[in-house]
């Protein structure tokens, strides 16, 4: 009997698991198909500094909202709302890119990357369920050197340090990728909104990071 009851539990879990992974691949999908066109719509428009306030804007409805509405229904809508102003704050950075020579090439090529690494880390982690949990420590201390890098790389424009922080970024995202899909499939994370919220800021800064590193690269 008890043997009965703990696959009965096992099985209970392995499905609340799976049906996590499939809201958040699902309501992922449709937040960068959502980003895309507001991205498209900033582009046209020709936003400028108002599509960079995006990012301001997301940044605090991502902070102050989205995370505490998460386990309502009200937390979607901000989601959308959340998504919608990131993809806003990309066209101006999309602009820029397009108005070089080649920029076609290396917005497509950023694009190509980014998909390849996020399709293939997810697919690791999903198969082999692996627990990268012990990466987590590390991957917070490697974004506090970021951003503190980026800070004094303000005052310094360094274009050298730019292309190092860009580096670090693009491998700090893969961790990300690997350590959020990890915590979904291993039952960490039951929320598949903040899954979404988190693996989407993932899948972004490490398309804007290639960019920068092929931009670079390509000057």
């Amino acid at each position: 009997m008890e043997d009965r009851t703990t696959y009965s539990a096992s099985a209970e879990s392995a499905l609340a698991t799976n049906k996590v992974l499939r809201n958040t691949y699902t309501l992922l999908a449709m937040t960068f198909a959502f980003s895309a066109v507001a991205a498209f719509i900033s582009m046209q428009m020709n936003f400028g500094l108002f599509g960079r306030i995006g990012f301001l804007v997301a940044a605090l409805v991502s902070l102050f909202i989205v995370h505490k509405k998460a386990d309502t229904a009200q937390g979607l809508f901000w989601t959308f709302v959340f998504t919608g102003c990131m993809g806003m704050g990309l066209g101006p950075v999309l602009n820029h890119y397009l108005a070089l020579s080649n920029g076609a090439d290396i917005v497509m090529q950023a694009l190509g990357g980014t998909a390849i690494v996020f399709f293939g880390l997810s697919a690791y982690a999903v198969t082999t369920k692996k627990d990268f949990s012990f990466m987590g420590g590390f991957l917070s201390i490697g974004m506090i050197v970021v951003v503190i890098a980026m800070l004094a790389n303000l005052f310094f424009a360094v274009p050298a340090v730019s292309l190092a922080i860009s580096a670090a970024v693009v491998m700090l995202m893969s961790g990300f990728i690997l350590f959020d899909t990890s915590r979904i499939v291993n039952g960490g994370e039951t929320n598949y909104i903040r899954a979404t919220v988190s693996l989407y800021l993932n899948i972004y800064n490490l398309f804007i990071h290639l960019l920068a590193l092929i931009g670079m690269g390509e000057d």
